[in-house]
């Protein structure tokens, strides 16, 4: 039977190089108008966040959708929040 020693070092290393790679990845931008490391929010109207609420409740229950839609507002508080100084 052969060994396979060689195939659980190899992991390690990749690891520790992927590791070093993305630790050099930045994620603000450093001169000014550069990168953000908040997204802007969309802004809705009055108007069309009651229209999104009325169809949001014509949905099936247990609905995908629905369920996306409330994932979609955590990100949107995590943003809002980004931006606070």
């Amino acid at each position: 039977m052969m060994s396979n020693a060689r195939c659980w070092k190899r992991q390690p290393a990749a690891l520790a190089t992927a590791t070093s790679l993305l630790s050099g990845c930045a994620t603000v931008g450093s001169e000014p108008g550069g990168l953000s490391a908040c997204p802007p929010a969309v802004e809705y109207s009055r108007g069309l966040q009651a229209r999104a609420a009325d169809e949001l409740l014509l949905l099936p229950e247990r609905s995908v959708l629905a369920e996306m839609m409330s994932d979609y507002v955590v990100l949107r508080d995590q943003v809002r929040a980004c931006d606070l100084p």
